[in-house]
């Protein structure tokens, strides 16, 4: 009886092993998932790049009306 509590304790601990050691590894369906999250990622860094308040045209335009009023200014004086 107490070979038969040892052996079943062994099978017990070795398919815990296999269980642990199968977690680890990731399967194809994952994998899938992780490009589509790192695409969904890439695209949604774009939209945010183009669509930033202070983008290269506000800028532009924030330097062009500055220098239409400095030259009011100096048509002033």
């Amino acid at each position: 009886m107490l070979t038969l509590k040892k052996l079943s304790m062994l099978f017990t601990g070795l398919l815990l092993a296999a269980g642990l050691t199968a977690c680890e590894q990731k399967g194809s369906a994952e994998k899938i998932g992780a490009k589509i999250d790192q695409t969904i990622e890439t695209a949604k860094d774009k939209v945010e790049e183009v669509t930033k308040p202070e983008g290269p045209m506000e800028q532009a335009g924030k330097k062009i009306d500055q220098a239409v009023q400095d030259t009011k200014e100096a048509i002033k004086k």
